[in-house]
């Protein structure tokens, strides 16, 4: 499909509301990306026309409901590059799925005086869950520093591996400065040690292209919300033999093989980590958002996006009280930034008045904010459906914001 954005934009309702009184300005796609029509019809016709529980059933409804289910996973798999379908475990989104990898490779694997390596840029989302695993288990928690610019030297981070490192967690993109991470050259230098790694792709599969064969990484993790799909659905890939070796994450049906008062034993691959109801509806969203960003030339993606980065960068920083936080060279289209003498929170509030929907605090990796000595930012995150001319009436908003506060 050739990249029309003002085409692109007839597909996302929520584009045509008005914020008291002014057209939406959604410039908040790093916490969530909007829906395009073409999903919310999905997720509807399931409601309402194919609604049923997954295997085992006979009927016709389950068995349709089944098979598309079953073809979304191997949709995810093509679109990871995975190996086989039994490396796709469908999740709540990353959040669950860093957990699940803390609880089972970490309960089979991770022994006391073991060390697990986290980047200062995590999301919490992938730092607490390896906290609770090093108190639980004694290993110990081992942090790669950032450096000014946002970025991540390549030599320090392979001075803190050793022998000692089981599991080496990083973020593909940060959600705060946009760095977009050298996760291959990481991966292999984690793997020169013998460790195992996780690659947290929750700004990644919007910004950037994936295959986790080429990455090698033993995990990747996403979360379908960030990629124009619903909440509430998201993905973990392992690979097979790693997999296989974990114990299950949470027991009830569809993780069984046979369950008696004596013994239970478990179902094979994917479903061993699969317990419970699936969130279907969830998974042909899933699908359908994922055919709608591939239909998309990635090259024309990332070229737009590079485009609003650079243009909403140079305008910003004309601002003399204005500081962005995070100047990596390789970036995705992220732009966080402090207002001097405007707390984030009062400028997005503002921001907010004027149409403008950006993410202020700390964006839940608060090792971060200490690391630049700095409480929270205002951050303004941009994707396929955002225009320079949105970035210009953000810019005018941000400037009517800052002279509030002489």
């Amino acid at each position: 499909m050739k990249f029309d954005v003002n085409k692109i934009r007839q597909d996302f309702p929520e584009l045509q509301r008005e914020i008291y009184g002014k057209p939406l300005v959604y410039f908040d796609n790093g916490a969530t990306t909007l829906k395009p029509q073409q999903v919310i019809e999905r997720v509807k016709k399931y409601y309402t026309f194919d609604n049923a529980n997954v295997h085992r059933g006979v009927h016709f409804l389950s068995q349709e409901a089944t098979t598309e289910m079953e073809n979304a996973r191997e949709y995810v798999r093509k679109f990871l590059g995975a190996e086989s379908t039994s490396e796709i475990i469908f999740t709540k989104g990353t959040t669950e799925s860093i957990n699940l990898v803390a609880s089972s490779f970490g309960r089979r694997f991770i022994k006391r005086g073991d060390e697990i390596l986290v980047s200062e840029m995590e999301h919490h989302a992938n730092i607490v869950p390896w906290q609770l695993l090093c108190q639980q288990s004694g290993a110990v928690l081992k942090v790669i520093p950032v450096g000014d610019s946002g970025e991540i030297d390549l030599e320090l981070y392979e001075s803190l591996l050793s022998e000692k490192t089981k599991l080496v967690a990083f973020t593909q993109i940060s959600n705060v400065l946009g760095t977009v991470n050298p996760v291959k050259e990481m991966s292999d230098l984690a793997h020169d040690y013998g460790a195992r790694v996780l690659i947290d792709g929750a700004q990644g599969v919007a910004h950037d292209y994936v295959n986790v064969r080429e990455l090698d990484c033993d995990f990747y993790v996403f979360s379908g919300h960030k990629i124009f799909a619903p909440m509430g659905i998201g993905v973990l890939y392992g690979k097979e033999k790693v997999l296989e070796e974990m114990p299950p994450y949470q027991s009830g049906g569809e993780m069984i093989d046979k369950v008696s008062f004596e013994e239970t034993t478990f179902n094979d691959l994917p479903f061993k980590f699969e317990a419970g109801t699936p969130n279907v509806g969830g998974i042909l969203g899933l699908e359908t958002a994922l055919r709608y960003w591939q239909s998309f030339d990635l090259k024309e993606v990332k070229k737009h996006e590079k485009d609003l980065l650079d243009y909403a960068t140079e305008q910003l920083t004309a601002f003399p009280r204005v500081k962005i936080i995070g100047r990596a060279a390789n970036k995705a289209s992220v732009i966080s930034f402090v207002i001097d003498g405007v707390h984030h929170y009062d400028a997005g509030t503002i921001l907010d008045r004027l149409g403008v929907a950006v993410r202020t605090g700390h964006h839940c990796a608060q090792p971060l904010m200490q690391r630049f000595d700095i409480q929270g930012t205002v951050r303004a995150s941009m994707t396929i459906y955002n225009t320079r001319e949105e970035v210009d009436i953000f810019i005018k908003a941000l400037e009517r914001t800052i002279k509030m506060f002489s």
